[in-house]
């Protein structure tokens, strides 16, 4: 339907609910949300329970999305991604405008999980596994090579779970966050034991401590890692989360976006930065002084794990909070003094603060983990804003993750190569 309304001597083209959906490569009830949010007016028809929308108003926003989504070839403009997760401020993030360390220290990963999928909170949120889907999970881990690591394990049991859920390519909401409370239990009892009597029992945070310690988890212990989960939960357009908006556009289902994220978090500075993080601080504490350490470290042209990061020219906020919790672990002096000792060292040559994987490798030095735990710990918590920012894009226009490339080979047509 299009009426033509008249104002004062301007015509104005009024669209259907369906035309600016698809004017906008976007659902109808997407169409409603830019309403919501103040991006979009709309006027009912009289009698009517549909809306309309000025055809102008509504190309403006193709425009924009369009501008918002990609930079034009040879720009240099950075791609930039409207969400309404998270916020970085200086030296404070927000998940949906609330204060992310706040929250992650008086609520559990669950429910720091549920506020960013529904921003609704719901104390005493539990995530459960069914029974088909870890069964199918721990099959095909345990069918890897000993020495896979935890990331290799987390995307085999991502794509097994997947194949255990026929409704997997249902990308409505209520379908995507069933998928989620059940995926993130199923990684976790994916992952073997490291102790024979170990049950699957509890908050999601005491059954990971059984996949990464062989000790018995104390209470500041569990805390600090439950926080270290809520606090690494999200933390804007990562490199990781990035690769999951981009597979949500093309619509993949919520088990393979997640596993786009598993596939990058592998590398040394993303991911797995805490595990060089936890070697070094091993290294300190064997020689007992960070000096020659970080010296070896700068000879070598390496960088130094676990100090500074672009978003923050001070303290990383979640490294900050998690130190202070590590006080109250009983075994967490000797790492704690070694993670110090490396800051004031590197602090007299560049004005590098701790960030949160040199804080994660306090924590797994402390209690026993192998050096792969904090790698382990942070797939697991940005499972969860993952799976949110997945969500975010299902209601925005397919496909529309795809920059165009800057070519800079050969000026076409060029001859044929010859053997």
């Amino acid at each position: 339907m299009r009426d033509q309304e008249h104002g004062p001597g301007h015509p104005e083209r009024r669209l259907s609910t369906k035309e600016a959906a698809e004017l906008l490569g976007v659902k109808p009830e997407t169409v409603y949300a830019y309403v919501s949010r103040g991006q979009l007016s709309s006027r009912r028809v009289p009698g009517r329970r549909a809306s309309t929308f000025d055809a102008k108003e509504v190309e403006a926003l193709a425009r924009r999305n369009r501008r918002e989504s990609a930079g034009s070839p040879g720009s240099g403009a950075e791609l930039s991604v409207r969400t309404r997760l998270t916020f970085i401020d200086t030296d404070r993030y927000y998940f949906r405008g609330v204060d992310a360390v706040e929250l992650a220290s008086r609520h559990s990963y669950e429910e720091v999980a549920e506020w960013l999928w529904t921003g609704r909170l719901q104390p005493g949120a539990t995530l459960t596994a069914p029974e088909p889907s870890v069964a199918a999970a721990r099959r095909a881990v345990d069918a890897l090579p000993e020495h896979a690591g935890p990331t290799d394990r987390l995307r085999v049991a991502a794509i097994a779970a997947a194949t255990a859920d026929p409704l997997r390519f249902d990308l409505s909401e209520v379908a995507v966050l069933a998928t989620a409370r059940v995926l993130i239990p199923t990684l976790v009892a994916a992952l073997p034991p490291r102790r024979r009597d170990h049950r699957d029992q509890g908050p999601l945070a005491r059954r990971l401590w059984g996949r990464l310690s062989g000790r018995d988890a104390d209470a500041a212990s569990l805390r600090a890692l439950d926080t270290a989960l809520g606090l690494l939960a999200d933390h804007d357009l990562a490199a990781s989360t990035l690769a999951v908006r981009v597979a949500a556009s093309a619509r993949a289902h919520a088990y393979a976006a997640v596993s786009a994220g598993l596939g990058v978090i592998e590398g040394p500075l993303h991911g797995a930065a805490s595990g060089l993080a936890h070697r070094l601080l091993l290294e300190v504490l064997d020689q007992g002084d960070a000096g020659p350490v970080i010296a070896e470290e700068l000879r070598a042209g390496r960088r130094i794990p676990g100090l500074g990061h672009r978003l923050y020219p001070g303290e990383d906020p979640r490294a900050r909070a998690l130190f202070a919790l590590l006080e109250d672990v009983p075994t967490a002096g000797p790492a704690l003094a070694a993670a110090r000792d490396v800051v004031a060292t590197t602090a007299r040559h560049a004005p590098l603060h701790a960030n949160v994987d040199l804080a994660l490798a306090v924590l797994t030095v402390s209690c026993g983990m192998p050096s792969t735990a904090g790698e382990t710990v942070f797939a697991v918590a940005r499972t969860a804003g993952w799976i949110a920012h997945a969500l975010e894009e299902y209601g925005e226009r397919p496909l529309r993750m795809r920059p165009s490339g800057h070519y800079v080979g050969p000026k076409p047509p060029q001859a044929l190569p010859q053997a």
